[in-house]
């Protein structure tokens, strides 16, 4: 007989989870992922900053939010999710601020070369510094919401690879692995392959288009100091920050892909450990490790978190696009509080900042798809 669940997640990343451990206690909640393990694809290959200038206005929103919840939560932990670590812009005039938002300042290349000696003089003419911005303990956060998440009684199944979905009656029947579940909300959290769970259950896609983005752990002969905030170039060419006596680096790049186990490709972390070393002093001597992860985004470039508008009890939690960590708790919490309000196809109220909020993330929006 099948297991029966108020909600079934599909997907064990950061979006799953940390819905999983906010909805934890208030319903019965399952959660299955595809792999072993849990984060396994883009979760675990996070640049763990979370940067309010970052992203559109709800991304930014979002972003403030989660960092109030996470800095409450933080207070209750042995160890800190999250640690002050300031992010800044270099490049052209222009294209510093086009990039910059409310939450950044403009500063002079004196003052960025000061905040980073790195940076070789004359490579930038602008700079903006947000020093709001935080780095993110991931495997910490991510452990913490699987913990809360099991406390309280969610059931977490991995190697469960969703094969087969429908509707029936009020609810859902699913197939994942070697396991047959029943939910009355079915959350699509699939990241990457989230439109193909879409497929699987009968319902339209949206059209999430995934792009690679690659970093690397390199050795240095010059390391930065301990408080160097994150550098990031405006044209979206390259980011760097310290990692203890090394440094993470990428190249930034947005090269669409078929969702899969995404690796590096050959030149491309060379080609930016040359231009690195034409820009700053740190000498890269050493590629330690590479990875790439696949950031989803819908057609407009905003997360989707919402009902879908054509079949009852489909819940999106996807198209994070590369915010996935940095708006993760915010957008769990506003997705519980639908989820137990047990809205289904209706479109959100219209007025006041949370209802604004939804409706930008609403899956129903007209701009969600390609």
């Amino acid at each position: 007989m099948a297991a029966h669940y108020d909600v079934l997640i599909v997907g064990g990343g950061i979006a799953g989870l940390s819905l999983a451990s906010a909805l934890a206690g208030n319903c019965t909640v399952a959660l299955v992922e595809a792999e072993q393990e849990l984060a396994y694809h883009t979760s675990s290959r996070s640049a763990r900053q979370l940067i309010p200038s970052y992203g559109p206005a709800v991304v930014q929103e979002l972003t403030v939010r989660t960092l109030e919840l996470i800095a409450a939560r933080d207070a209750e932990l042995p160890e800190p999710v999250l640690s002050p670590r300031s992010f800044m812009l270099i490049g052209t005039e222009d294209a510093v601020a086009a990039e910059g938002s409310g939450h950044m300042r403009s500063i002079t290349p004196a003052e960025a070369l000061e905040l980073c000696p790195a940076l070789v003089p004359g490579t930038f003419s602008a700079a903006g510094l947000d020093t709001g911005s935080f780095g993110c303990n991931a495997p910490l956060l991510l452990a913490d919401h699987r913990q809360r998440a099991l406390a309280a009684g969610v059931d977490i199944i991995t190697g469960a690879r969703v094969h087969s979905a429908q509707r029936v009656g009020s609810g859902w029947q699913v197939g994942a692995g070697m396991e047959a579940l029943e939910a009355g909300v079915l959350v699509n959290a699939a990241g990457a392959w989230a439109d193909e769970v879409a497929v699987i259950s009968g319902v339209e896609k949206l059209g999430l288009q995934p792009y690679r983005r690659t970093a690397a752990i390199a050795a240095v002969e010059r390391p930065l100091p301990e408080h160097s905030p994150m550098v990031a170039a405006a044209d979206n060419t390259f980011y760097f920050r310290r990692d203890g006596g090394d440094v993470l680096i990428s190249p930034s790049e947005t090269v669409p892909s078929g969702p899969e186990d995404a690796k590096p490709r050959p030149g491309d972390i060379e080609r930016l450990v040359a231009r690195l070393n034409q820009v700053t002093t740190l000498g890269i001597t050493e590629v330690r490790k590479a990875w790439t992860g696949l950031r989803t985004e819908a057609a407009d470039g905003v997360p989707v978190a919402g009902f879908d508008a054509e079949a009852p009890g489909f819940y999106w939690l996807a198209g994070q696009g590369g915010y996935g960590f940095q708006t993760s708790a915010a957008m769990a919490e506003l997705a519980a509080a639908q989820i137990l309000a047990g809205q289904s196809t209706t479109e959100p109220a219209a007025t006041g900042p949370a209802s604004r909020t939804a409706q930008a993330l609403a899956a129903t929006r007209w701009s969600v798809r390609r």
